[in-house]
């Protein structure tokens, strides 16, 4: 069944300027700006000044999903320039003493299983990561940056050739923009 005009408006708060180029979007607050491309071209994005406008013709269960799917992204923009998201890992050893040092856009984790190499990971340059002891504090306006940020961190440490169980050393996910996992 299709819906003749299907529209949705999210209200834009106070503090933020929104610009509409083309399918791009892009926002500006107090933290910083964000931009995300929106591509599917049955729904249309359009601003009055207060609010964002959402609209698609003759829409199918297709594009009421992807209204939906572009609420959440708009609001995450909203979101990450007022207040950023922010992801903790913690670092566990077990076996041997792990060091992580942060400089100049690259993090490398040092004397994991005993390895000789230091494996490093080059950070984005949106993202800011922190190290506060044996915690790694990721923060962005970019949810998308954030989280990426976070699980490479993640993988960087990952085995294969061991038991999970037994050798639990690494870099873990502990908190994810405030809610604990």
């Amino acid at each position: 069944m299709k819906i003749e005009n299907l529209t949705q408006e999210i209200e834009i708060p106070e503090g933020i300027q929104l610009f509409i180029e083309g399918k791009v979007l892009r926002v500006k607050g107090p933290l910083g700006e964000v931009s995300k491309a929106f591509i599917y071209p049955r729904v249309k994005i359009e601003s009055n000044g207060k609010t964002v406008v959402l609209s698609a013709k003759n829409a199918t269960k297709r594009e009421k999903r992807m209204m939906l799917t572009y609420t959440a992204h708009i609001k995450n923009l909203f979101k990450g320039v007022k207040e950023a998201f922010v992801y903790r890992l913690k670092v566990c050893h077990s076996h041997f003493p792990v060091s992580v040092s942060v400089q100049k856009g690259e993090i490398s984790v040092k004397n994991l299983f005993g390895e000789n190499v230091p494996r490093k990971l080059a950070l984005p340059s949106d993202v800011e990561v922190k190290l506060n002891g044996d915690i790694i504090e990721v923060k962005g306006t970019d949810i998308e940056k954030v989280g990426n940020c976070a699980t490479s961190l993640e993988q960087l440490t990952r085995i294969s050739n061991r038991d999970r169980r037994i050798f639990q050393d690494g870099i873990y996910i502990i908190e994810k923009n405030g809610k604990h996992v």
